[in-house]
């Protein structure tokens, strides 16, 4: 049986503002986690959530409660089948294992 839920954006907006925590949202959009594994990498799976998200949005999805829901999924699944030194979803993994970012604005030519 498959539970559909049916609120408005600004519905969906305002629940989402209330949550804090990684077993906040896992809770709210009814997905079965091992507290463990969220435990261990729960500022992970938000930061991958959050770039899903943003990836979903510049794409033209539209974030509705289902979007939403799959992205989280997919966030958390990620970390069940790897870890967060694998994922390199936090800058610190990411300087560790050699991957750098500069911003554009930031490159140029030095002034004499």
């Amino acid at each position: 049986m498959s539970l559909t839920i049916s609120l408005t954006a600004a519905d969906l907006r305002h629940d989402l503002e209330d949550l804090e925590s990684a077993e906040d949202f896992l809770c709210y959009f009814d997905i079965p986690f091992e507290p463990a594994i969220v435990q261990v990498n729960r500022l992970q799976i938000l930061q991958r959530y959050h770039d899903y998200l943003e990836g979903h949005q510049q794409n033209g999805g539209e974030l509705v409660y289902s979007a939403y829901r799959a992205l989280l999924e997919r966030a958390y699944e990620d970390f069940v089948h790897s870890d967060a030194c694998t994922e390199k979803v936090m800058r610190v993994h990411q300087k560790a294992s050699g991957i750098a970012r500069v911003a554009l604005g930031s490159i140029g030519r030095a002034r004499s």
